[in-house]
């Protein structure tokens, strides 16, 4: 696991996301999205099979959302924002780096 990363899962499209450390933190910090903390394996699942929008201003910015019962106050779905960019590796390549940049939870109706 490269350093910084907390874990990394591939999503039905193929696409490997990761969540580093510093992005978990922020999410579950108590103005944030603190009811995230006993959810992170959801946020994964959420990733891999969730459901996948583009977002029409931002085309690197990705929206996925998965229904799940039992989650806090009465929510049912877990949202991540993913943005799909590019790094540069060995010999100058372009190698993916797709990280989640938040998540939440939030009632669908």
């Amino acid at each position: 696991m490269i350093a910084g990363r907390r874990w990394a899962v591939r999503d039905r499209y193929g696409n490997d996301i990761f969540l580093t450390h510093e992005r978990w933190e922020h999410i579950i910090e108590p103005f944030n999205h603190p009811e995230m903390e006993a959810y992170e394996e959801r946020l994964k699942e959420t990733i891999q099979s969730g459901k996948r929008k583009q977002d029409s201003l931002n085309p690197q910015k990705y929206r996925y959302a998965k229904a799940f019962d039992g989650l806090a106050e009465n929510n049912t779905h877990i949202i991540a924002i993913v943005l799909f960019r590019f790094s540069e590796g060995q010999a100058g390549k372009p190698v993916t780096n797709n990280y989640i940049v938040t998540a939440y939870q939030k009632g669908i109706g």
